[in-house]
């Protein structure tokens, strides 16, 4: 599974940006990519990267970091292969190089099969 993260930039406090994560080819096993749980990761500079979202297979489970509720959602759209992150309300403090993951079995933190490039979102003050 190839993931393809995009959407970043600059955008002041308050503002809003959707991230988009695309999702192409097979695993090993044959499976396609719609039946991964997929997840939002974020790294700030001098930061550890840290779970941000994640919605499963579906589309009906999701879950958030507790920095992030109210103000971001996750979405699928598994027909476009494609994992979206609505991020409204930013703050400086959301600036970071956001990761998008997909994993076959596991949830929240540890989503980690696989992982896309990350796209920077600068959110100024």
């Amino acid at each position: 599974v190839q993931l393809q993260a995009s959407g970043g930039g600059l955008v002041q406090a308050g503002g809003s940006l959707r991230l988009s994560c695309a999702a192409s080819g097979r695993t090993f096993s044959g499976f396609t990519s719609t039946i991964y749980n997929m997840g939002w990761f974020r790294q700030a500079p001098g930061k550890e990267r840290e779970f941000v979202a994640c919605i499963s297979w579906g589309g009906s489970r999701r879950d958030y970091a507790d920095s992030v509720k109210g103000r971001f959602t996750i979405s699928r759209d598994n027909a476009k292969n494609t994992v979206y992150l609505q991020m409204n309300s930013l703050k400086p403090e959301d600036t970071a190089v956001y990761y998008c993951a997909a994993d076959s079995t596991a949830w929240g933190t540890n989503i980690d099969n696989y992982w896309g490039q990350g796209t920077l979102v600068t959110v100024s003050s």
